[in-house]
């Protein structure tokens, strides 16, 4: 069977699952399974067990639990509230303080999660109903609050991209850092785009708004900063350690559980029953991201067998574009799909087809890679069918979908802007990467 036939029968197969609600490990492995079976009979399955074995066994691999489980004691210990309260202080009365706290709280949620649908949930319960009640723009404030969300897979540490390193042959240290500048660039973007959208129409912040608490001392201030002081450990843990050359991303994610303890421990929060808690969520979540990720890394060695990675480059290599042009298609493709699929699955399923046509167009696979997992952000972002709407909707059910959506583009837009920059200029993502080596 001609190798394009057979990738567009697996793809149009794997989707079909995704869409009629399977789960991702489950049609992974029904595609595998019968790939396997298809092309080499049941001697097939001595090479799926092996396959397998050798994917789960990856030690670059570990950071993936040791990073949920990081943020599992940040969350189940109720330490994150009183991140809350003292951003809530450390923001004040300035103009349009609400849109700000929103973003800055994502950040921060985003560098301590690394998942775009948990923080847009957890904002959507926390900060959305405070806005609503005080007068905000409601589609504003949902733009700041999706758009904030949607920097948490960017930001380190991120699991998508300990992912992305682990199934290609990149630098996980390299793209962990490389967030951080794209992370902070699109932050800044919203805030901006907010204090615009705020000079032409004022009414957009309540009448009075500063008035409503009283303004905060600097005692208050400081000692509200005070208080985030064992966050910073949290984060330097991570990524402060790695950019010091000190440790791997393997022992940063566990440096990063020993300083989640240790803000739990300053806040009082950290208990036994809380500990027991966090492992078991872990367990659970780290042992389908395990199983999915080895079920990718076999669809990724079965497109090879068939030779549909090599007539892929082939035929990448043969198409007269642009190179502008050929990365504007190979964008185009996930993003349009994460509007239907969870961007975890279309991941899992573009890697094995995108890593082989880096060396095609010579594109720097720390750049790319980094620009591909903000893009695949930005389709979970956009309507109709993002996941991220559907998490903030779920969160506060009497939005409408109206208002989600008018609240979602412009913050599609501001993301495709950060992209076109981060294109023209790639030492934005290439920089801090290149410091260590």
């Amino acid at each position: 069977m001609d190798w394009g036939v057979t990738l567009s029968i697996a793809i149009v197969v794997l989707l079909t699952l995704f869409a009629i609600g399977m789960p991702v490990f489950v049609a992974f492995l029904v595609v595998n399974v019968a790939g396997v079976f298809l092309l080499f009979g049941s001697s097939g399955f001595g090479m799926f067990a092996n396959s397998i074995y050798q994917t789960i066994t990856q030690e670059s691999l570990m950071a993936i639990p040791l990073f949920i489980l990081m943020g599992e004691i940040l969350f189940r210990s109720n330490a994150v509230e009183i991140l809350i309260d003292s951003i809530d202080k450390m923001v004040g009365n300035v103009r349009g303080r609400n849109y700000v706290l929103v973003t800055s709280l994502s950040t921060v949620f985003g560098a301590l999660s690394g998942s775009a649908v948990a923080v847009a949930a957890m904002l959507g319960r926390s900060v959305m109903p405070t806005m609503d009640a005080r007068g905000y723009d409601t589609r504003l404030s949902i733009s700041a609050i999706l758009g904030g969300a949607s920097l948490a897979p960017i930001i380190p540490p991120s699991l998508l991209v300990i992912m992305v390193g682990s199934m290609v042959d990149v630098s996980i240290a390299k793209l962990l850092i490389a967030g951080i500048v794209p992370g902070i660039m699109m932050a800044v973007i919203m805030v901006i785009y907010v204090y615009i959208r705020l000079l032409r129409n004022p009414n957009l912040e309540p009448a009075g708004d500063r008035g409503v608490r009283e303004k905060v001392s600097p005692r208050e201030f400081f000692t509200a900063l005070a208080r985030t002081l064992p966050f910073l450990i949290v984060i330097f843990s991570v990524m402060g350690l790695i950019l010091m050359g000190i440790v791997t991303p393997t022992e940063s994610a566990a440096t990063g559980v020993l300083g989640a303890m240790l803000a739990a421990a300053v806040f009082r929060k950290l208990s036994f029953k809380m500990l027991y808690e966090a492992v078991l969520g872990t367990c659970s979540v780290s042992t389908m991201i395990l199983v999915i990720m080895a079920s990718s890394m076999l669809f990724g060695q079965l497109l090879s067998f068939t030779g549909a990675s090599s007539g892929l480059v082939r035929m990448a290599s043969e198409l007269d574009l642009p190179l502008v042009g050929t990365f504007i298609v190979l964008m185009l493709v996930p993003f349009i799909l994460c509007m239907f699929v969870d961007l975890f699955a279309v991941m899992l399923v573009a890697i094995p087809i995108y890593d082989p046509l880096l060396q095609v167009y010579n594109f720097d696979p720390v750049w790319f890679w980094m620009l591909f997992l903000i893009n695949l952000t930005l389709g979970s972002l956009t309507p109709p069918f993002g996941y991220t709407i559907f998490a903030l909707k779920g969160a506060m059910p009497e939005l409408t979908l109206d208002d989600v959506y008018a609240g979602a583009w412009p913050m599609v837009g501001l993301f495709v802007l950060g992209m076109a920059i981060m294109y023209v200029f790639p030492a934005i993502v290439t920089f801090l990467p290149a410091l260590i080596g």
